[in-house]
């Protein structure tokens, strides 16, 4: 500590000085500056060993704000506490009375939102990545919820909060929202994270149905909002066939695998989407499904309509397999 500042590194095979981050980004130019977001900006730093982060600087009024300060100190709390492969990894902090920012592991496509949006990388995000997308996000979360103790709820799963590598594997990102549950209470909270994406009532199936909808979003290549419309009135979805839902930007798999999981990802999809939290399977459960062994489709990719994945029985705890597509 020194004249009121602090700066800390871990999880970093090297040592870090806040002169490092000054020099390797110029003073924080925007030359550097890879992302703006609410209340901060994020960098691309190259440090003296050749090592590329990424850093989240809040700006300078909303580092003086006790509520951004806040989300900052609890995204430390949690991603100090926390390891897992699709978690994005935070390798130190820095409270300079010139700066505040947080020192993360370097993604170099940027976010899921960015990328869907993108006609190039869209493309390159074939059927295949895009599966192991979700999958890689519902580990994250299944992870948060049932391997942490006490368990956490992110409370802000977004695209934008979903961060990809030039492998396109994904990675959860943003905990400035996120809550450990109390067990012994409701857990029932005031209302955060990204409009769109916000299950109707707050509990610790939130992130669940957040879930569904990056994954719809995924498969769709931008967000669902009138595919969630329609969920209010099932009878919109008796004539629209997933087909039509998927990104046109992509073929139509040609492996049967691919067109499976597809399949099984939009019904648990919609599944995580059901307007009673009690009803939705558990982040746990969905992991689950994607190790069961795979099964033929009962009808072709082309033919299978959005209602017959809403009434499909996927064999989750407590459910019998009675789904026919």
């Amino acid at each position: 500590m020194k004249n009121g500042d602090l700066c800390s590194i871990w999880n970093y095979d090297g040592k870090i000085a806040y002169e490092d981050i000054v020099a390797a980004t110029e003073d924080f130019d925007f030359r550097y500056c890879i992302g703006v977001g609410g209340y901060g900006s994020v960098y691309r730093a190259q440090l003296p060993c050749g090592k590329v982060v990424a850093l989240k600087k809040l700006h300078r009024l909303e580092a003086e704000n006790p509520t951004f300060d806040k989300s900052f100190r609890n995204e430390i709390k949690f991603l100090t506490e926390i390891r897992h492969r699709s978690i994005v990894k935070l390798h130190g902090f820095c409270l300079h009375r010139r700066s505040i920012f947080l020192i993360y592991e370097y993604t170099e496509k940027g976010s899921l939102f960015c990328n869907l949006r993108d006609e190039v990388e869209a493309v390159e995000m074939d059927w295949k990545k895009r599966v192991e997308i979700i999958k890689g996000i519902a580990h994250a979360l299944s992870y948060l919820h049932y391997d942490c103790s006490p368990p956490i709820v992110h409370r802000d799963i977004s695209s934008n909060n979903v961060l990809l590598n030039s492998s396109f594997e994904a990675f959860v990102a943003d905990f400035g929202t996120a809550k450990m549950l109390d067990l012994e209470s409701s857990n029932q909270t005031i209302i955060v994270g990204t409009c769109g994406y916000v299950a109707p009532v707050v509990t610790e199936k939130c992130d669940v149905y957040s879930f569904g909808v990056v994954a719809l979003e995924t498969l769709m290549g931008k967000h669902p909002e009138e595919v969630l419309s329609w969920l209010s009135s099932p009878i919109s979805l008796v004539n629209r066939r997933l087909v039509d839902m998927l990104d046109n930007r992509l073929p139509l798999p040609r492996s049967q695998l691919v067109a499976q999981n597809l399949v099984r990802i939009a019904t648990l999809a919609f599944a995580c989407l059901n307007p009673q939290p009690k009803s939705r399977p558990t982040m746990k459960e969905v992991c689950e499904e994607f190790l069961c062994g795979q099964t033929s489709l009962g009808v072709p990719l082309r033919m299978i309509s959005l209602l017959q994945l809403v009434n499909c029985e996927m064999h989750i705890r407590g459910k019998t397999e009675t789904c026919n597509v």
